[in-house]
């Protein structure tokens, strides 16, 4: 079994930074890609950004130019360095990862980002 364990989140002002990690532990083999979604009250989940294991990234749009994915091979860790906050960032915010497959192991517990004045 995997576990992902999340920390980073918090509040705030708009133009702020933050950045979120993500370690996972457990029965890990045959891992793919990591990346985070997030989901904001009355919204459903939107993917912000995914990373495979080679290092390459996609962003959603909202989010290209002003968020960074990156992650640590050797450790099963993912980051997400949040620049240029603005309040419509605020949500929850998921680590995710997946096998070889695309088949989804894991997800992190959430961890809260308020962008607020």
């Amino acid at each position: 079994q995997v576990q992902l364990v999340e920390s980073g989140g918090g509040l705030v002002q708009p133009g702020g930074s933050l950045r979120l990690s993500c370690a996972a532990s457990g029965s890990i083999f045959s891992i793919g890609a990591m990346g985070w979604y997030r989901q904001a009250p009355g919204k459903g989940r939107e993917l912000v950004a995914t990373i495979t294991t080679r290092g390459s990234p996609n962003y959603a749009d909202s989010v290209k130019d002003r968020f960074t994915i990156s992650r640590d091979n050797a450790n099963n860790t993912v980051y997400l360095q949040m620049n240029s906050l603005k309040p419509e960032d605020t949500a929850v915010y998921y680590c995710n990862l997946k096998n070889a497959w695309f088949q989804n192991l894991a997800w992190g517990q959430g961890t809260q980002v308020t962008v607020s004045s």
